[in-house]
């Protein structure tokens, strides 16, 4: 049997200028125009952001800390790298207090592969290695992104929306409406 789902998208947000881009979950989406679309729909109905990333979950290499300690040398396991050094973006997940991905975005580093850049990101220092749980590199390439001019049209429509809360709308338990004593 095929899979008849659309590629799986992870989604980053960024509440406002001066936080980083942080996982929020995935979505799915025939491409990544899309996904970033539904990616808005789920994750910024209140207005609470300022930047979008969308990345197709297969272009994300990963890595946990336990995967690490198992295997210290794993990027010696990739042939001979050449090429051109590109942008990679490191996330890292520092925290198993969240029930939700909380996977933060960390900063940048050039490399040739996803896996050298790891090990840069590792062995520079810049990064609090002992506290990550989970690491993901992205090439720079791969990632989707809001724009400055998509601003208004993907995140201002939802400042004029009124949200409540659910208890704001009440509960007539089935028990209430048995004996006639609705709320109203």
């Amino acid at each position: 049997m095929t899979d008849t789902q659309w590629p799986r998208y992870e989604v980053f947000k960024q509440d406002n200028p001066k936080k980083p881009h942080e996982a929020v979950g995935s979505v799915h989406a025939p491409d990544a125009e899309l996904a970033l679309q539904n990616a808005r729909d789920v994750f910024v109905r209140r207005p609470s952001a300022v930047s979008l990333w969308v990345v197709k979950a297969d272009n994300i290499f990963t890595m946990t800390r336990e995967e690490l300690e198992a295997n210290p040398d794993f990027w010696l396991k990739i042939s001979k790298a050449a090429g051109t050094p590109t942008t990679f973006h490191l996330f890292t997940k520092t925290s198993q207090r969240r029930s939700m991905t909380f996977v933060r975005h960390a900063g940048q580093i050039e490399a040739v592969t996803p896996e050298l850049a790891l090990r840069e990101a590792i062995e520079s220092g810049r990064f609090d290695a002992d506290d990550v749980w989970v690491w993901w590199v992205v090439a720079d390439e791969q990632l989707i992104r809001s724009g400055e001019d998509d601003i208004d049209t993907l995140f201002a429509p939802a400042l004029d929306k009124t949200y409540r809360q659910q208890s704001h709308y009440g509960f007539v338990s089935p028990r209430r409406q048995k004996h006639g004593r609705q709320e109203k």
